[in-house]
């Protein structure tokens, strides 16, 4: 999922976050942060990055799927609302400082792993430096997310460690926004009329 120079040209975004504009009509994407993890031509996947699931913990996904762990020992690994698709799957996007067989690694700053050995690795502390869990993902198909930007739905964004790692989960799309020089109190949907 390596992006190269020619598919920078054809528009792809793997690698980049996408910002809902305060407009966004769809609830589930309402201030949403998205991390592109692939985008071709095909169509496009992502994660949510900015909505926590509050009522489930690191130490109780683990228990459930019968991986031993020291509950004192275990990291706080937030975990997200990932998007409406399969959200029964989980994927871990993390720091490309792990690595395992079924990693992929999307740029120098992100990997992505969606087998249970990267939770393992978290659970006795010997996982990546940073790292975020997502349960779901958002899903585009061919055209589709194009069409979405041309129509002003999202903004697109350089993804940074800093960003997507971020704790401030709640101040983040504010945040996405001003790095770009937008202040989102300042957007609306009016337009002139000549």
């Amino acid at each position: 999922m390596y992006q190269d120079d020619d598919q920078i040209e054809r528009g792809f975004l793997t690698g980049k976050l996408l910002i809902a504009m305060p407009f966004q009509e769809d609830p589930r994407f309402y201030q949403s942060v998205i991390y592109i993890c692939g985008h071709d031509d095909t169509g496009a996947m992502g994660l949510i990055v900015n909505k926590p699931l509050l009522t489930v913990e690191f130490s109780d996904l683990l228990e459930q799927l019968g991986i031993e762990h020291t509950k004192k020992l275990v990291p706080n690994l937030p975990i997200y609302y990932g998007g409406p698709v399969e959200v029964g799957r989980g994927f871990v996007l993390h720091t490309p400082d792990y690595l395992s067989d079924s990693s992929v690694v999307i740029d120098g700053d992100f990997a992505l792993t969606a087998t249970v050995d990267v939770l393992r690795a978290l659970s006795h502390n010997h996982g990546p430096v940073k790292s975020m869990m997502a349960l779901g993902y958002v899903g585009w198909g061919t055209g589709q997310l194009e069409q979405e930007i041309n129509n002003n739905e999202w903004l697109v964004l350089e993804a940074t460690p800093d960003l997507v790692f971020d704790d401030n989960y709640e101040g983040l799309w504010r945040a996405a926004m001003l790095s770009i020089g937008i202040n989102p109190n300042n957007i609306t949907i009016d337009f002139g009329h000549a």
